[in-house]
């Protein structure tokens, strides 16, 4: 089904296996160090704010109503519609000495220099321990998914291939959170659920590796662990190539066209698929083979049978 590229002969992919682990440990270092030093920019689903509804009579552009906040100088301002193009939920950042209902007063006083018959559905305001618990209970939902992601990648394989998975998936994620704490992209919720997708999508791709490579492990009898990994996702490439550039393609669609809303999930997205792509060979695989991984660990293991001479192979 995948087999849309051909190769007589295995692609040398683990001869680049120590420049590949150099490069990825030094931009997780530079990750680490703007999380440490720049830190998330938090969206207000984590740092509490005001939400405010406006209805219009008509559809309404969100440029021109952002044109008019600037204009009135209400800053921290994001704008989505909400349900239909009519209407537009206005999230605020809190402001000191400003109360929420005169976030709301600003707010309809700005929208109705577009259209004097807007209105002003609703204001609520989701305080900071409303934020607090929702980072906490997004960071235990990412240690338990990736808890979960060990302990089923150990039970299936071997652990020095479950190590290198395991690498990989915190690779990934610290890379895709660096790039957000350098450029200040905002964190919120669609981010966190982004991540959540990365870590499935990259343990995927690094499943099918694995995989092929136990399968060869057992099957060629010749070639040591270099040979057999680039074997492996030599014979991988052709869907590798298909998944990940269709998966590419459709979330740079959304980074491009998808709007303010779907921006940080965009990112996020583009980011993780090429960096999965990547570590799925330069840092799961190369990392197991640092590791020593040989095709003694892949052998079924033989069990005796009590008062038989025969010797049974667990498959």
């Amino acid at each position: 089904m995948f087999q849309i590229l051909h190769f007589e002969k295995p692609i040398p992919f683990m001869r680049y296996a120590k420049p590949g682990v150099v490069f990825s440990t030094l931009l997780m270092v530079i990750s680490l160090f703007f999380l440490f030093d720049r830190g998330l920019n938090w969206g207000l689903d984590f740092t509490g704010g005001t939400t405010i509804e406006v209805g219009f009579p008509q559809s309404v552009s969100l440029d021109k109503i952002h044109k008019v906040l600037d204009e009135q100088k209400i800053a921290g301002a994001t704008l989505q519609h909400f349900g239909s193009s009519r209407d537009v939920l206005v999230r605020m950042t809190p402001q000191e000495g400003v109360r929420v209902e005169q976030q709301g007063n600003q707010v309809l006083a700005a929208a109705q220099q577009i259209d004097p018959e807007a209105v002003l559905k609703r204001v609520e305001f989701v305080g900071p321990s409303v934020g607090d618990e929702l980072a906490t209970d997004g960071a235990l939902a990412m240690l338990a998914s990736i808890l979960c992601i060990m302990a089923y990648v150990a039970v299936r394989f071997e652990w020095r291939l479950a190590l290198g998975g395991i690498v990989s998936l915190v690779h990934d994620v610290v890379i895709t959170l660096g790039v957000f704490a350098f450029f200040q992209y905002e964190f919120d919720l669609t981010v966190l659920a982004a991540l959540m997708t990365l870590v499935g999508y990259s343990l995927n791709d690094t499943i099918v590796v694995f995989d092929r490579l136990r399968e060869n492990f057992r099957k060629v009898r010749k070639g040591d662990t270099e040979y057999i990994l680039d074997l492996s996702m030599t014979e991988t490439l052709s869907r590798t190539v298909i998944t990940s550039g269709l998966t590419f393609v459709v979330v740079l669609a959304l980074l491009l066209k998808g709007g303010a809303l779907l921006h940080g999930f965009a990112v996020a997205m583009v980011i993780g698929v090429a960096f999965g792509t990547y570590s799925s060979i330069y840092v799961a695989s190369s990392f197991a083979m640092f590791l020593g991984v040989k095709r003694e660990h892949m052998l079924p293991t033989p069990v005796e049978k009590e008062g038989a001479d025969q010797q049974e192979i667990l498959p």
